[in-house]
């Protein structure tokens, strides 16, 4: 529990719309057993949506808080959150105190096995990489009309339904940290930051190059000692088409169409 004593929810500023706002305006309603899942598809994608990630931990450990600790008697604990490096892994997280390492998964690049991880894990809220949305159609439809077609992102009815009645929240984020059309913004603090470089800095996935491209992409956030992100709300259906850019079928998902 890395950031326990370094980091409380008091320590962000959230702003939506240009007005003072709350983690609440993003994630409503968010309970301590709530399950986060980032999807990242490129090398320390998921720093880019570190302070969102880090109010949100630091919500999660504040419902905890006279609770936690180390000694007999107290409470371990790492809230449920979740990274899902697409095609490969990306970063190592734990410094984030996405721990234990289960909670890094690796998944093919396929739309329909991204959607099932992110249901394995019960992901309530969801946070994806703000790229142009992809068609979508289901088995079913592309069944009906006698073709599975290779531009759109195919998907299990089932499992679209499973996670369309559970994910209460989703969000687009940048890896650059600025998300385009945002309409939220929140300043972090220098103690999540801190443990930002350390993720970027620990992680043996990445060259000496990409810790630096990584470092200096931070730098370019910072506003008077804080990193400054923006993201963007945005409904289920449009975050289930940007899970990825491939419309290809794995083969996985290919047993799944001749079955049906």
């Amino acid at each position: 529990m890395h950031t326990t004593d370094m980091i409380s929810s008091a320590d962000f500023d959230f702003v939506i719309d240009g007005q003072p706002a709350t983690l609440e305006d993003i994630f409503p309603g968010m309970k301590p057993h709530d399950r986060v899942g980032i999807v990242v598809r490129e090398s320390g994608g998921g720093i880019g949506a570190s302070a969102l990630i880090m109010a949100a931990m630091a919500k999660v450990y504040d419902f905890y808080r006279p609770k936690l600790g180390n000694t007999p008697g107290k409470l371990r604990i790492y809230p449920e959150f979740y990274v899902f490096h697409v095609g490969q892994r990306h970063m190592d997280h734990y410094w984030m105190d996405i721990w234990p390492p289960h909670k890094e998964v690796e998944v093919i690049d396929d739309p329909e096995q991204i959607l099932e991880a992110i249901n394995d894990r019960a992901i309530t809220r969801l946070l994806v990489p703000d790229t142009p949305p992809v068609t979508a159609v289901t088995l079913y439809e592309a069944i009906r009309e006698d073709q599975i077609n290779p531009s759109a992102a195919t998907f299990l009815q089932e499992t679209v339904s499973s996670a369309e009645q559970r994910i209460l929240s989703a969000v687009a984020y940048s890896s650059t940290g600025r998300t385009r059309r945002a309409d939220v913004l929140i300043r972090s603090c220098l103690a999540a930051e801190q443990v930002v470089i350390a993720s970027i800095n620990s992680s043996e996935s990445l060259t000496t190059e990409q810790r630096e491209q990584l470092c200096a992409k931070r730098d370019a956030l910072m506003e008077g000692g804080r990193a400054a992100e923006t993201y963007r709300r945005i409904p289920f259906d449009e975050a289930i088409r940007m899970l990825t850019t491939s419309t290809l079928a794995s083969g996985v998902t290919r047993r799944y169409i001749a079955l049906m």
